[in-house]
């Protein structure tokens, strides 16, 4: 049966004896393969391409594609698991969850066939690595008002912009590009080009960005000065229905964010419990404190009533349920309480909770920008308010 680093009570989907066999395998091919190295790929800020090809041979790169695509045909359940094994063991930066939670299914549901037989096995390989291409330097969340346009021409479209924070901008090889195609129709005009960049005459990455935290992940700026494309490069083969494809598959990128959040807390905690039965202070150990172990009982009560939560949005996602305002409420409240819960853990460590070298510096370093990336906290805010 499926358990967490703190014994939070399995229940629903995670009973399924299949989806525990997979948490396994997944788990020890982390904790075995990658967390040794994520020092290292701290240091360099990027997770090397070869490590993308093994975990495509071990079947966790393309998890919910279809098998016709080369996937392992699985569901959300296995990218969910995949997420929360990457955050109990520490493999920060590995952006596997944008590439197979996000952008796969991006593919997969408004494709063309041919642009799925194309991408989606190679993308399974690791052969491909992809990022998705929204935030430019002047627009923030407001995905309506990009500036990048992809213009008609005989050969197909030419593309001009620029974009900034893209995870898994130095490694992508396959970018999803948010562009207007018509500048005069608001969001009608947006639609989403599959730029491939090897040998992108014209297409140039920027710096690998310097971060508060997230050292492993490649996130970068991205130049396109008239980028070359052809005919078949707009998703799904039709202009203009870029922002409706986004609006469909956002609540699945927001509630991952949730479900990565709340995979942080349950770690941050466990780590945080091991850390006060061994420290002392004051001639005995920093639990035997009431104040620690009330701190540490709130911060539990907090992680198990989240983790319910989650896990029934996990269960309306399967369902095809999880609306918009619900994806906002797990994205914005685990990763404020994530935020909150960190910064009682460290705190707790005294000094050395301060020291990089401590996984709870990581954590609270790597956590805060869970409340910005995938639509800042105060736009979800704005999204729920509008069901009210």
């Amino acid at each position: 049966m499926l358990q967490s680093p703190l014994d939070i009570p399995a229940s629903g989907w995670r009973l399924d004896e299949e989806v525990s066999i997979f948490s396994d395998s997944v788990g020890q091919f982390f904790e075995k393969e990658c967390a040794p190295h994520v020092p290292q790929w701290r240091k360099d800020g990027i997770v090397p391409k070869e490590m993308w090809l093994k975990a495509g041979e071990m079947g966790i790169l393309g998890a919910s594609v279809s098998e016709e695509y080369g996937g392992m045909g699985g569901d959300f359940r296995h990218e969910a698991i995949i997420a929360e094994q990457m955050g109990w063991k520490g493999i920060d930066g590995f952006g596997i969850t944008l590439h197979n939670g996000i952008i796969a299914p991006y593919i997969e549901s408004f494709g063309t066939e041919e642009q799925k037989q194309k991408y989606l096995p190679k993308i399974a390989t690791g052969e491909i690595i992809t990022a998705i291409a929204m935030t430019e330097p002047g627009t923030g969340s407001d995905l309506q008002n990009i500036k990048t346009t992809a213009k008609k021409n005989a050969d197909g479209y030419v593309l001009n912009g620029s974009k900034t924070f893209i995870s898994n901008g130095q490694n992508a090889n396959l970018i999803l590009v948010c562009a207007k195609t018509d500048p005069t129709e608001g969001a009608k005009g947006v639609s989403i080009m599959l730029v491939e960049t090897d040998g992108a005459a014209g297409f140039e990455r920027g710096r690998n960005l310097e971060k508060i935290g997230q050292h492993a992940a490649d996130t970068s700026e991205l130049f396109f000065n008239d980028v070359q494309l052809g005919p078949d490069a707009v998703l799904g083969g039709k202009e203009g229905m870029g922002f409706i494809q986004l609006m469909q598959k956002l609540p699945q990128e927001r509630h991952i964010i949730g479900v990565q959040g709340m995979a942080t807390i349950e770690r941050a905690i466990h780590v945080t419990v091991e850390y006060v039965k061994q420290r002392k202070a004051f001639g005995k150990t920093i639990w035997d404190f009431q104040n620690t172990q009330f701190k540490l009982a709130e911060c539990k009560t907090e992680a198990t009533v989240a983790k319910v939560f989650v896990d029934r949005c996990t269960d309306l996602l399967l369902e095809n349920k999880l609306d918009s305002a619900t994806a906002s409420m797990s994205k914005y409240w685990v990763s404020d309480l994530q935020c909150k819960i960190v910064d009682e853990c460290l705190q707790l460590h005294g000094g050395y909770g301060y020291m990089d070298e401590y996984p709870i510096a990581q954590m609270y370093a790597d956590s805060r920008v869970q409340r910005i990336y995938g639509g800042a906290n105060e736009v979800m805010k704005m999204l729920i308010a509008r069901t009210m």
